[in-house]
């Protein structure tokens, strides 16, 4: 009998460890995905070349100054250049030009920290200021830039944006 009663328990434990090892694999396997995967924006972390996109990768559809809406690509609306304030057109001319720029942090990496921006690799995004008539400081308008020439436009400091059409 105390044979048998050995092997009931033994038969009655194993599958609840099996049920456990088996969810903490799962776990351990979805860990192991999300780091390596990742957001661009770990600490210390360089994308790669190969994690970097070109002009030549884009996949992405520019939105033209005749759409309007929501862009596919980011779910955000769609605002065109004669929308926006004087101040954006001069800016978007100075990114073409390549500069130069009024304020220090120009060209600065955005590093999308309220995830609203697709996510990209670490240093794919580019601040720059669209001056504000009054204001004392940088104010809260900007204009941020993809690697592959995408344009956003927000007038609150981050807290929403919009993609530009040309």
């Amino acid at each position: 009998m105390s044979t048998r009663s050995s092997q009931t328990r033994a038969a009655q434990v194993v599958p609840g460890q099996r049920s456990l090892i088996g969810l903490l694999i799962a776990v351990i396997t979805a860990a192991v995905l999300w780091w390596t995967q990742g957001d661009g924006n770990t600490p210390g972390a360089d994308p790669s070349p190969a994690d970097t996109p070109s002009a030549q990768q884009t996949t992405s559809q520019t939105p033209t100054a005749g759409q309007s809406g929501t862009d596919p690509d980011s779910g955000l609306p769609i605002v065109r250049v004669s929308d926006l304030p004087p101040e954006a057109a001069e800016t978007l001319e100075l990114i073409d030009a390549g500069g130069p720029f009024p304020e220090d942090r120009d060209g600065v990496t955005f590093e999308n920290r309220e995830d609203i921006l697709p996510q990209q690799a670490g240093g794919y995004y580019k601040e720059y200021t669209v001056e504000t008539p009054g204001s004392d400081d940088r104010g809260a308008r900007r204009i941020v830039t993809g690697a592959n020439a995408e344009l956003y436009w927000t007038d609150d400091h981050y807290s929403s944006f919009s993609r530009i059409a040309r």
